[in-house]
């Protein structure tokens, strides 16, 4: 036992952590187990009282795909051509739009790159690019580096465009993630409804640029809606449902209330969830966990009365801080009416200050935009301005003087990472990212509870097969081969649960898979074992002799196998992705548990006086 200690412990650790990952989608099975017996009263209600252990079940269990959940999976491709007309501009005439039209019917025949084309096209009408883009002294190379730039930047804008409206519409666990050049792929689990998710994924980008309210009214409405809530009651509501600790934000002013934060919810209901700032601008913090209860307060029709009628509440697109391990939105009070929208923007770019090295973004508008800029901000010197993208808040810069000539350089981002972001939400106002949906997958819940229904009778008939092959063939040592296999599987399922890995349909596969391979490693083993055996050598010395000698065939094949499911995951996508990635994690299991564990119960019966084991 002593030599095996290490490996025991390995092995006990191993488990624990496993289960440990596992335990949120077993706690995630036993509510949503106990969410469908209850009436939808009594549902809200549970939902409410037990809503942050729901909310973090949710968050950690192991994540099935769309083809075991249900929902839609949407393919956006960013239309480069007509990119290129919207550039065009002004200038285009009915040469530009015939060439155009050339350059459409070409490329849906051609696999030449689509600017190659374009380039080609105008060149045999003699035509410089110079005409159409950029300025007169450019020549074609600038023009088509300036094109194949924008058509880049493209994705990117529409990418932040579709996850801005997917945090909106709600969907839990959306995934969102760029293939290739032009391409994004959407998937968003629970949802079937087509044309609501083409509205959603395919209309034009808002982009507003909106004042902040001044901090005397924002405190004033936030105390009217604290004495309103108050009034009703609404204090012992959340002070029973928030029995949690808050991060000492400052309140509004300096009154008489009490610090204990039961008492402190219960006298300030509406305070105790939105914590205004001091520091002379219309925000407050709301914590992430705080704030769909916040919204739901705001949507209410006797707090919108509350407002005033040229008012409207609106959040933050990103956490602005984290304290004490929590996320801090912000809530902003503007304007309802727009001071200029992102039409007048003709060009946005992230950039270092040289002089203090800190990351800024120089925005520029058109002659429209310029002029009435110069008034804006002329007339609200001191004051906020919030921007805007489809009704989210990504920064609220000061005006800090008069603005002429349409050329503004916003300050006081953090990282370059948020100029970039920056840049990338006002060339979304300037011209929307075109998108085109290419192709949809709709999967029913009913038919997903199908697949994960077959799916693990597919993977416990193989379970089963393989089992009774080992008993069958190898005898005692099959049984521990088997005994073996049983935390594989709990190793590959507890690694995808600890690293939020998906598990799809062919996830299963490979899992299926894995369970062949695992018990190949031990055949290997088990026969190399009986070749020692033959030769008259002790079970002890046949076990080691078995273990050394498979060892290299086993690790190749499996090192070989591994690599191509790191080319898999690469290069593939979706179905292909999720097959991979159980096999390669599979592969590490099977290893462990073919290897090491097989070897420390072997290790442990020939020390206790095993003088004979069965291996068939």
């Amino acid at each position: 036992m002593r030599k095996n200690r290490g490996k025991i412990i390995l092995i006990a650790a191993t488990v624990l952590l496993s289960l440990y990952f596992l335990y949120p989608t077993y706690e995630d099975y036993q509510l949503t187990k106990q969410l469908k017996w209850l009436s939808s009263e009594d549902s809200v209600k549970f939902l409410e009282e037990r809503r942050d252990e729901v909310r973090e079940a949710r968050e950690k269990r192991l994540k099935l795909g769309l083809d075991l959940q249900g929902g839609m999976r949407v393919v956006l491709e960013v239309s480069v051509l007509k990119l290129l007309e919207d550039l065009g501009g002004t200038r285009r005439d009915e040469t530009f739009n015939q060439v155009i039209a050339q350059v459409r019917t070409e490329a849906q025949t051609s696999d030449e790159p689509l600017l190659s084309i374009f380039r080609r096209k105008f060149a045999e009408q003699a035509i410089r690019l110079s005409r159409y883009y950029g300025s007169i002294r450019d020549s074609d190379d600038d023009i088509i580096d300036m094109l194949e730039e924008q058509s880049t930047d493209a994705i990117d804008r529409a990418m932040e465009i579709v996850r801005n409206r997917v945090d909106q519409y709600g969907v839990s666990e959306p995934t969102i993630q760029k293939q290739g050049r032009r391409r994004i792929i959407v998937e968003l689990p629970g949802v079937s409804r087509e044309d609501e998710v083409r509205r959603l994924l395919q209309g034009t980008a808002l982009l507003e640029f909106k004042l902040l309210k001044d901090p005397e009214i924002f405190v004033r409405v936030l105390d009217r809606i604290d004495s309103h809530l108050a009034a009703r009651g609404m204090g012992d509501t959340i002070a029973a449902e928030t029995q949690k600790d808050t991060a000492q934000l400052p309140l509004p002013k300096e009154p008489e209330i009490a610090t204990d934060e039961e008492q402190l919810a219960k006298e300030h209901p509406f305070l105790y969830l939105v914590r205004p700032n001091q520091q002379g601008k219309s925000e407050a913090y709301v914590a992430e966990e705080d704030k769909e209860k916040t919204r739901r307060i705001l949507q209410r029709e006797e707090i919108r009365s509350l407002l005033p009628s040229d008012a409207e509440f609106r959040w933050s697109a990103k956490h602005e801080f984290i304290s004490e391990a929590k996320k801090y939105f912000v809530l902003y009070l503007v304007k309802k009416e727009p001071e200029l929208t992102g039409g007048v923007v003709v060009d946005a770019q992230a950039t270092i200050d040289p002089d203090y090295n800190v990351p800024i973004v120089n925005m520029e508008m058109n002659a429209e935009g310029s002029r009435a800029w110069a008034r804006i901000t002329g007339a609200n010197v001191g004051k906020y301005i919030a921007i805007i993208l489809d009704g989210m808040v990504y920064m609220a810069p000061e005006v800090k003087t008069k603005i002429v000539g349409g050329r503004s350089r916003l300050e006081g981002l953090e990282s370059v990472e948020e100029a970039k972001l920056i840049e990338i939400v006002l060339k979304a106002g300037a011209l929307p990212a075109p998108v085109e949906i290419i192709e949809h997958r709709t999967v029913g819940p009913s038919l997903g509870e199908d697949s994960i229904r077959k799916g693990t009778w597919a993977s416990g008939l193989a379970f089963g097969l393989t089992v009774l092959f080992m008993v069958f063939y190898y005898r005692t040592a099959g049984s521990i081969a088997d005994f073996a296999l049983l935390f594989n599987i709990l190793f590959i399922l507890g690694v995808l649960a600890a690293f939020q890995g998906t598990l799809t349909l062919p996830g299963i596969a490979g899992v299926i898979l894995t369970i062949g391979m695992a018990v190949d490693a031990n055949v290997l083993i088990y026969e190399r074992v009986r070749e020692e055996a033959r030769t008259g050598k002790t079970l002890r010395a046949a076990i080691d002799g078995g273990y050394s000698k498979a060892f290299s065939a086993i690790f190749d094949s499996n090192v070989t196998t591994f690599f191509t499911g790191v080319i898999l995951y690469q290069f593939g996508t979706g179905p292909v992705q999720g097959f991979a990635l159980t096999l390669m994690i599979g592969i590490v299991a099977s290893l462990f548990s073919a290897i090491v564990i097989t070897r420390v119960i072997f290790n442990i019966l020939t020390e206790r006086g095993a003088s004979k084991i069965n291996f068939g």
